[in-house]
């Protein structure tokens, strides 16, 4: 495993704030989802706040990733966490007023759902620049292993707070899990980027930059197309879970909160195994990615088809897995190929298409629950994403991809002396030529 980044103590202060940050954005998730179905009972409103909580990115994600590549990204966090911070009291206000209802949520919803659009580009890009270049592998894996240990351990002390003090209780931990990130932001230093504009280009011209950027690599849009899959079929099954944990097996809100965490558990095994396989970030995709994509596929279809209730736990976790393993796949393989300058760009490209795919995944999954029933629409989801992927696969087709990717990569090392100064684009070509 690639623990360099460790090295930093930049590094080191920020992992650990951001985990007490990233546990109550998954205390959200939860307490955001159980309230909307304890209101109404209904999937297609859950599937709707997922949504709205996550849409933002489709539409506002390029324009912070334009912001991200051009202000004080530490600056920029410690506003979008105090945001989130306000809107998480907010909730608490609202539900302590009694005055907490659909109208209300959908509007917390949306309001967060922008500030995580922000957040998005300003996280993928700080993380970077704690370290030196070749250290970003490292970053890339360390931080979603901590994503996920969040994941697993956010969602069920947020379950149990509801169960045990009530939608209030959880919400006053939820904010109060905020303020060691905040003293952490305001402590850690960046390094300087690791080339330098005269001048930045106007606005919409650097949109189009980033945007051009992602279409001349066709690595970059392979791992696209497979975060699009993954993120609607198997993220968005894992948003509608208020739906499984009460409405199909009725077992509230503790064990929502169960639910969550076995995805979490399974997250965090993906993110380790990815780190012990690799240990550098994989490029191009393994075709072991793909296979990945089929089992995950296979996961969902049996969560549709499962009647018990530790079956759904063994199904939601490796749910969770592929889903996480796979995302980490993707983002590394971008995230080692990007000039400090346009990272922001580029990777709220890959958050718009990620993000913006689970939040209409949740949604189309959520109405066609309420119309189906559960145990119809995901095994026919799994069936659909299934046969996209296979038909992308002979449309393409392998071997030519393969070329593609080679005479790319090859096309872009101008001389060897290139290469010693890009430890990471000389690791790319070594793997292609192997």
């Amino acid at each position: 495993m690639n623990l360099s980044a460790l090295k930093s103590g930049n590094f080191r202060t920020y992992l650990a704030g951001n985990l007490c940050a990233l546990n109550p954005l998954w205390m959200l998730r939860v307490t955001v989802g159980w309230i909307a179905w304890d209101i109404t009972g209904s999937a297609s409103f859950v599937g709707l706040i997922a949504f709205l909580y996550f849409s933002p990115a489709m539409v506002a994600g390029p324009i912070f990733g334009v912001l991200a590549d051009r202000i004080n990204l530490r600056h920029a966090s410690l506003i979008t966490q105090s945001v989130q911070l306000c809107l998480a009291l907010s909730l608490l206000v609202l539900n302590r007023l009694e005055t907490l209802g659909q109208v209300q949520l959908v509007a917390y919803a949306a309001a967060a759902g922008l500030t995580l659009a922000a957040n998005g580009p300003i996280r993928m890009s700080l993380g970077p620049r704690l370290v030196e270049r070749p250290m970003i592998g490292s970053v890339v894996m360390l931080t979603a292993a901590n994503f996920n240990l969040a994941r697993l351990t956010g969602p069920a002390i947020g379950g149990w707070l509801i169960a045990r003090y009530g939608v209030d209780g959880a919400l006053v931990v939820i904010a109060a899990c905020y303020l060691p990130f905040l003293a952490a932001l305001s402590v850690i230093r960046l390094r300087s980027r690791s080339s330098q504009q005269d001048a930045p280009p106007a606005f919409f011209a650097a949109l189009m930059e980033g945007i051009t950027h992602v279409r001349g690599h066709a690595v970059i849009r392979q791992a696209l197309f497979l975060s699009a899959l993954v993120s609607f079929f198997l993220r968005g099954t894992l948003e509608i879970l208020p739906v499984l944990a009460d409405g199909v097996l009725n077992r509230g809100a503790a064990w929502l909160g169960m639910l969550t965490s076995a995805a979490g558990f399974g997250a965090l095994l993906g993110g380790l195994t990815v780190a012990v396989l690799t240990g550098r970030s994989p490029a191009p995709l393994p075709m072991r990615v793909y296979a990945m994509t089929g089992l995950g596929l296979l996961g969902v279809s049996g969560l549709g088809l499962n009647p018990t209730w530790l079956g759904a736990l063994v199904l939601v976790g490796a749910v969770g897995f592929f889903a996480t393993a796979i995302g980490i796949f993707c983002q590394s393989v971008i995230q080692m190929d990007v000039d400090d300058n346009i990272r922001g760009r580029v990777m709220s490209i890959w958050g718009m298409v990620g993000i913006g795919s689970a939040a209409a995944g949740g949604a189309v999954l959520g109405i066609f629950s309420d119309l189906l029933g559960f145990s119809t629409t995901l095994p026919a989801a799994a069936g659909l994403a299934l046969a996209a992927q296979v038909w992308r696969q002979s449309f393409r087709g392998q071997a030519g991809f393969s070329s593609e990717i080679i005479s790319e990569q090859l096309s872009s090392r101008p001389s060897q002396q290139s290469d010693s100064r890009n430890p990471t684009r000389s690791f790319t070509a070594d793997r292609l030529a192997e």
